[in-house]
């Protein structure tokens, strides 16, 4: 019997179709490959934006008073020294009090003599006085006494206003704390001399109270159109690298500050130290809350700087040309986005993002956004919903293929 009949070979011929076309039919049920991005990619996600301004100032006191001397002398006693905790009217240092007694037994002697000769002039008035009563003397005699008194009266005034200021002199050589507070300075040691002739010499520097401080800073003119007293701030110090400080506006200063065309504004913090680990000095990190958006569409900032490559929109446009589709325009060059926090009337901007559609391939789609910081900036209106992938930038392998 023949092994390969007409039969047989029939059939074997329609398995083969058949395998054939199942085949087929299972490679046209298969998902088409979709190929590697050549983009890296964020997704699209709701949260919250907080908008912030930075700026760098220094912590002092609230109240820092420099304690000098109005008198000169040597410094014969010293009271008080760095750190120290001072009550108003406590003594700090004694200056030698030799000259200023002196100067006080030379005023009472002055003062007595001018006594002694008002007393002289009053007997001489008092007798001229009877005398002319009398027609004896003249009564230009008695206006002669009577301005010898005046000049003696007005002698015991002058000397009394000068012993009041020599024992002013020596009370102000003893240096008393004008309020209650910490020695934070000290210039003045045992022995030293005290001068006192032009300028007050500052001896002491006594903060009013260390739990309470203030950070002195400088913001931008960019930045002063979103700021508002009272607004919330956080800061750091070096000194506690891990540990975030908070504080809020007090004030805005008027008075710019300009520096080679560069213009600044003081602001001033309020900050608690209860725990005292703030000191006088300290350089602070500041970000200052100017805007807080909680449960909103949200891309990240880095997205809306990414660019299609030259090379890339030319191959873009080749590949629309050979599909026989209108070749896109090239799109202008978008406004340079510095990431600057910006005040709420420049808050609605548009701008041109790409997003990976299912090919992975990019595609511009142009959106209008809100609030903005370094990491997030918000989305109010676009072609953009949650769970979309938008391009940050390019890969470094899809780069060495251009």
């Amino acid at each position: 019997m023949p092994l390969f009949t007409r039969k047989r070979v029939a059939l074997l011929i329609a398995v083969i179709a058949a395998g054939t076309a199942g085949a087929a039919w299972l490679q046209s049920k298969k998902p088409p490959t979709v190929p590697e991005s050549r983009y890296r990619s964020a997704l699209v996600d709701s949260g919250t934006i907080t908008q912030t301004v930075t700026a760098t100032g220094t912590i002092n006191p609230v109240a820092l008073i420099n304690v000098g001397s109005q008198v000169s002398g040597t410094v014969v006693e010293l009271k008080a020294d760095f750190n120290d905790h001072v009550k108003k009217g406590q003594v700090l240092l004694k200056l030698d009090p030799t000259i200023f007694n002196a100067q006080i037994r030379q005023v009472e002697a002055g003062l007595a003599s001018a006594e002694a000769s008002m007393r002289l002039a009053q007997a001489n008035f008092d007798r001229n006085e009877r005398l002319v009563a009398q027609n004896y003397v003249s009564s230009l005699t008695l206006d002669q006494a009577r301005r010898e008194l005046d000049v003696a009266k007005a002698n015991i005034k002058l000397s009394q206003a000068q012993l009041a200021r020599a024992q002013a002199d020596l009370d102000n050589s003893v240096i008393r704390a004008p309020i209650d507070g910490v020695v934070i300075k000290r210039t003045i040691d045992l022995g030293q001399t005290v001068a006192a002739s032009f300028t007050t010499p500052n001896l002491f520097q006594i903060a009013k109270d260390l739990t309470k401080m203030q950070i002195d800073t400088s913001v931008s003119e960019a930045d002063v159109g979103a700021l508002k007293d009272g607004q919330p701030a956080h800061f750091v110090v070096d000194a506690y690298p891990d540990r975030e400080f908070a504080a809020s506006m007090r004030q805005f200063r008027l008075a710019a500050n300009v520096v080679q065309n560069v213009v600044t504004y003081n602001v001033v913090l309020d900050v608690e130290n209860k725990e005292e680990l703030l000191k006088p000095g300290m350089t602070a990190q500041v970000r200052l809350v100017v805007g807080n958006r909680p449960n909103v569409l949200r891309i990240p900032t880095a997205a809306l700087r990414f660019r299609l490559s030259d090379e890339e929109l030319e191959k873009e446009q080749k590949k629309q040309k050979a599909d026989g589709k209108p070749a896109p325009a090239v799109p202008a060059p978008a406004e340079e986005d510095d990431i600057a926090f910006r005040s709420k009337n420049e808050t609605a901007r548009i701008f041109k993002v790409y997003k990976l559609d299912e090919k992975n391939e990019a595609k511009p789609v142009d959106i209008k956004i809100g609030l903005s910081n370094f990491r997030y900036t918000e989305v109010l209106s676009g072609e953009l919903k949650k769970g979309d992938k938008v391009i940050t930038r390019a890969n470094a392998s899809a780069k060495s293929e251009f």
